[in-house]
């Protein structure tokens, strides 16, 4: 069985902190690596932090040294320590496999994400 479940988004001011978790069947989270990715109305969805079954991390230029991914593999859950948000962190955020994203019938698969809303 397939599936990924986002959780932990919400609604937070300039400067707050939210955690975001993502738990996802072995055949998604395995040995594989695993990655947050976000996306804006109007924007393309992008990758923001990814992490190795080893723990060897990686984070995009815009959420460095304020956003911090993990993982726990015997959960097959990953997390993303968000701290310091600003509004253009304000996306539906989801994860998935890295680099290449887990495909269902030929097609990426995605959760429902979770919604991350920072006020001004």
């Amino acid at each position: 069985q397939v599936h990924v479940v986002e959780s932990g988004g919400g609604l937070v001011q300039t400067g707050g902190s939210l955690r975001l978790t993502c738990v996802a069947s072995t055949a998604i989270f395995g040995i594989r690596e695993m990655g947050w990715y976000r996306q804006a109305p109007g924007n393309q969805r992008e990758l923001v932090a990814h992490i190795t079954s080893g723990d060897t991390t990686n984070y995009a230029y815009f959420v460095k040294g304020r956003f911090t991914i993990s993982r726990d593999n015997a959960k097959n859950t990953v997390y993303l320590q968000m701290n310091s948000l600003k509004p253009e962190d304000t996306a539906v955020y989801y994860c998935n496999n890295v680099p290449v994203r887990f495909q269902f019938n030929g097609q990426d698969y995605w959760g429902q994400g979770t919604q991350v809303t920072v006020s001004s």
